[in-house]
């Protein structure tokens, strides 16, 4: 394994050792329990030898815990930050009515998106729907960009080329059947800020329950839902178009 390419400045101007630091931090953030060291090498492409020198600082500041059984997970300080996030930009209070809202209409289970990084989405926020049967989507989950209706819509506003990207912009919505897991389907819509685009609001369930009339039927809930979400946030809604011809919704 080699890691010469990985250990490089950043090509942004970046300090290395801090970008090697959160590359270890994002590796336990994505696992589903603590990892040993041997995964965590695996996880981020790094030497043993150059994660067990930048642990000191990560466990000393509270970013890593060092477990008995020499396995990792986060820290303390992991926790704090995410409770500092949520008081201090007030999202919760604001995505969580609509969400809840949406699942009260009858739709299917409702979450909010964000980027996390170029090639990652995190749900923030999920209120799972009525019905017996659910997708598996979680608050704190990350999933790749390139794959559903959620990482659609972020690639989309986020200036993605193509077909697919330019159907997106002009109707503001995603579908997504059978991309992440052939047994599930999504649709989504942009939330926009003061900045631009904001994330991203989806309705995700069994794949059955998503025939082209029930589609149109959650576009008719979404978008309004979005438009408000935006409002709220101090952002602009585009106008867009009613589809005039077949969404595109097969795999990337």
């Amino acid at each position: 394994m080699s890691e010469s390419k990985t250990l490089s400045a950043p090509d942004g101007g970046g300090v290395a050792a801090v970008e090697r630091a959160l590359t270890i931090v994002g590796a336990l953030e994505r696992a589903n329990g603590p990892v040993s060291l041997a995964d965590l090498s695996r996880l981020t492409g790094f030497y043993k030898s150059t994660i067990l020198r930048l642990m000191a600082s990560l466990e000393g500041n509270g970013y890593v815990t060092r477990l008995r059984d020499g396995g990792y997970d986060l820290g303390p300080a992991a926790f704090r930050l995410g409770i500092a996030y949520e008081r201090r930009n007030g999202l919760r209070g604001h995505v969580m009515p609509v969400l809840q809202d949406l699942v009260e209409r009858g739709t299917e289970s409702s979450s909010f998106h964000v980027r996390q990084d170029a090639g990652h989405r995190l749900c923030l926020f999920r209120v799972d729907s009525r019905h017996a049967t659910l997708d598996r989507v979680a608050a704190g989950d990350v999933y790749p960009i390139r794959v559903g209706a959620g990482g659609h819509v972020l690639l989309a506003f986020d200036g993605e080329a193509g077909p697919r990207y330019d159907a997106i912009r002009t109707e503001g919505l995603a579908v997504s059947l059978g991309e992440r897991d052939p047994a599930c389907a999504a649709v989504a819509a942009p939330v926009f800020g003061p900045a631009g685009l904001f994330g991203t609001l989806s309705l995700s369930g069994p794949r059955e329950r998503f025939s082209p009339e029930q589609v149109a039927i959650m576009r008719a809930e979404l978008l309004p839902q979005a438009e408000r979400l935006t409002r709220t946030l101090g952002g602009a809604w585009p106008h867009f178009q009613r589809p005039t011809g077949k969404v595109e919704r097969g795999a990337a």
